[in-house]
């Protein structure tokens, strides 16, 4: 590997993003911290300590994202922001999120060991709630940031206890002081695990994201007639199963004739009254299609509904979808890609262009600040799961195109 001599400490980043491990543990060797629990507050806390234990400045906004500022020469120069997101799946990762904030910190501490000033400010922030896990709404804290969602419909949400965000924040004491709105930033980079298998199966060190996937998703109602499943003849069934079965096909059928590009997925499904010998009469799923290409998108969001209700109609069951939200692909800013490929290049690592197919927050960033994003490779592409893995060569590489990138944002000539 070649490229600067201004090196991170890969041995110590390790072991931080081990200690934050420890913190909401699973037996399975993952973790669970789910937003703005007592657990997440404990992982919370810890990367203040070791933030203001490096002299930085944390500022915490109103949906409770962390701003961790180390200031620059030029104190009229916007920041360049990086960072991810602390929170996790109910059974997720040791990575997922983590390993792009405590990477970020690890920048932080590798410029203070070299006694390194740069000339734009800095900031390392943690997203509130990335995963939606608890309140049914992913990307929470950047898309409040960003102005996609109005903070009080935010606040409005509850969990499956009826505890609002608001009282959930105001319970741990992450509802802080300052606005959540944009604020004038010179960049943003995230780095993040894959979640796919691509980067190892090609064998690549680096993937430089050029942007993220366009997507659109429902939520789905099949409503049909509870009955006897011994009394109940077929012509006289109306099983919102069946019926559901035939739209979950439909989706499968949509995804694969758009061929590797095309991502079509029911993960959700409640099936009511959920007894052996009850001819279901309603079911309640998840239906959601991503793919580059704007264009796919909006086809999909504009056909697939009259489709499916085309596909069950001799079933005698009514289907009622409900558009959560649809977004276009987001492309990432020319420059920060640029830089994080010719980071890669310097350092000699395999790299590859890649579409991000997964939701992150630098999506919602990428809407205010210029941003790019960088993956690592992640064993058998396997995420949201408690055997999520990387090395720790992996995930050291993936710091060291961090910090050229962010280095030398905040360094350009203006």
């Amino acid at each position: 590997m070649s490229g600067t001599n201004q090196r991170i400490d890969g041995k110590r980043l390790w072991d931080s993003l081990m200690a934050m491990a420890e913190i909401g543990a699973t037996p399975k060797g993952g973790v669970k911290r789910l937003t703005l629990t007592e657990v997440d507050k404990a992982g919370r806390d810890r990367f203040r300590q070791w933030c203001e234990a490096l002299g930085l400045t944390v500022r915490v906004d109103a949906i409770g994202n962390m701003f961790a500022r180390r200031e620059g020469r030029d104190p009229s120069r916007k920041p360049v922001l990086f960072g991810s997101h602390l929170d996790s799946q109910p059974s997720g990762g040791k990575f997922d999120g983590a390993l792009g904030v405590i990477a970020g910190l690890e920048v932080m501490r590798t410029l203070n060991d070299l006694g390194i000033a740069t000339e734009a400010p800095l900031e390392l922030v943690n997203w509130t709630d990335e995963e939606g896990s608890r309140f049914g709404h992913s990307l929470m804290g950047s898309g409040a940031w960003a102005g996609v969602y109005p903070l009080p419909k935010v606040y409005g949400l509850t969990d499956v206890d009826g505890v609002t965000v608001e009282q959930a924040l105001t319970a741990i004491g992450y509802k802080g002081p300052h606005k959540a709105e944009p604020f004038p930033a010179d960049a943003y980079f995230e780095l993040h695990i894959e979640q796919g298998p691509i980067l190892e199966k090609e064998g690549k060190t680096i993937g430089v994201v050029t942007g993220a996937q366009a997507q659109v998703w429902w939520d789905a109602r099949i409503t049909g007639q509870d009955s006897h499943a011994g009394t109940t003849p077929p012509y006289a069934r109306r099983d919102a199963l069946v019926a559901a079965a035939r739209v979950i096909e439909l989706v499968d059928r949509r995804m694969r004739e758009r061929g590797d590009d095309g991502r079509g997925t029911v993960g959700f499904l409640k099936v009511l009254p959920n007894s052996r010998n009850v001819v279901p009469g309603e079911v309640l799923f998840s239906v959601e299609f991503r793919h580059p290409d704007t264009a796919q998108i909006t086809h999909l969001a504009e056909t697939f509904p009259a489709e499916a209700k085309a596909a069950i109609a001799d079933t005698g069951c009514r289907l009622e979808l409900t558009e959560l939200f649809r977004f276009a692909a987001q492309p990432f800013d020319a420059d920060c890609v640029a830089l994080v490929q010719q980071a890669a290049d310097r350092l000699g690592h395999a790299s590859r262009r890649i579409v991000s197919g997964a939701g992150h927050d630098a999506v919602y960033v990428a809407r205010r600040v210029p941003a790019a994003m960088i993956f690592t490779p992640c064993k058998d592409g396997l995420s949201h799961n408690e055997a999520e893995s990387i090395l720790p060569e992996e995930a050291e590489a993936g710091c060291q195109v961090l910090f050229e990138a962010v280095v030398a944002r905040a360094n350009r000539a203006l």
